[in-house]
């Protein structure tokens, strides 16, 4: 029944757990000493899982004794899509168009210096798990954006598995020397438009490291609501 009110995120070489919101004190005690046990869980490279703001230290306490380390806070956000953007001067180009080869250089450089905590893969590795994630989809959900024939940053929408209306965005940003020029709020309200329009979501649930202001603030720009806070804890094999 434990296993049933989690969420278990598997990918090529992590397995994330989330929405423990759902689990009392005792059962997420419970769940984290049964997944340990598992013998799936030595062989995955990074074991995550979020914890949510309502649980005591003892939690936290208990993860460490299972060697897994603080990586973030996270704050994560609900949107109902109704969105009606303004005419961009920003082109969205998939996989469909160029190169997986292409799209990962970008990836990589939009990674460099963010705000979030350091990822534990780099852009070919969660490709990987995009692939696994996505599908044969993964292709329409990894777009390049341009401005004025340059890449500037990535943008990766997608419904959420398990669901046909909840709309995510695997990654979202810009790569550095276009930061701080407010255009992120734009191309978060285009990609909002595509997750409505093209991949047929009603709503969004986003996320981003809590030290993430920019983006934070994107979010409010385009009338997201914060929905909870989880502690994010990383193990790694």
């Amino acid at each position: 029944m434990t296993i049933e009110k989690v969420k278990i995120v598997k990918g090529a070489n992590f397995i994330s757990i989330e929405d423990t919101k759902y689990l009392s004190e005792e059962e997420l005690t419970e769940f984290i000493i049964d997944l340990m046990e598992q013998p799936c869980v030595n062989a995955i490279r990074y074991l995550n899982i979020l914890v949510n703001s309502q649980f005591s230290p003892e939690i936290e306490w208990l993860l460490q004794e299972y060697d897994f380390q603080f990586h973030d806070e996270i704050i994560t956000v609900q949107k109902e899509l109704n969105i009606d953007p303004a005419h961009s001067p920003y082109t969205f180009i998939d996989l469909y168009t160029i190169s997986e080869k292409e799209f990962t250089k970008v990836w990589n450089q939009v990674m460099h210096a963010s705000l979030n905590a350091p990822p534990s893969m780099n852009a070919e590795e969660q490709m990987k798990s995009i692939k696994i994630e996505l599908g044969s989809e993964y292709r329409r959900s990894c777009i390049m954006v341009y401005e004025k024939g340059q890449p500037i940053g990535v943008t990766i929408p997608h419904i959420e598995e398990g669901t046909t209306q909840e709309g995510r965005i695997f990654y979202f940003g810009l790569i550095p020397e276009e930061r701080g020029k407010g255009k992120s709020i734009l191309i978060h309200q285009h990609t909002l438009n595509l997750l409505m329009r093209t991949f047929g979501a009603t709503y969004y649930i986003g996320s981003t490291s809590h030290k993430n202001l920019p983006m934070l603030q994107v979010f409010k720009k385009n009338g997201c609501m914060e929905l909870e806070k989880n502690k994010a804890y990383k193990r790694v094999n």
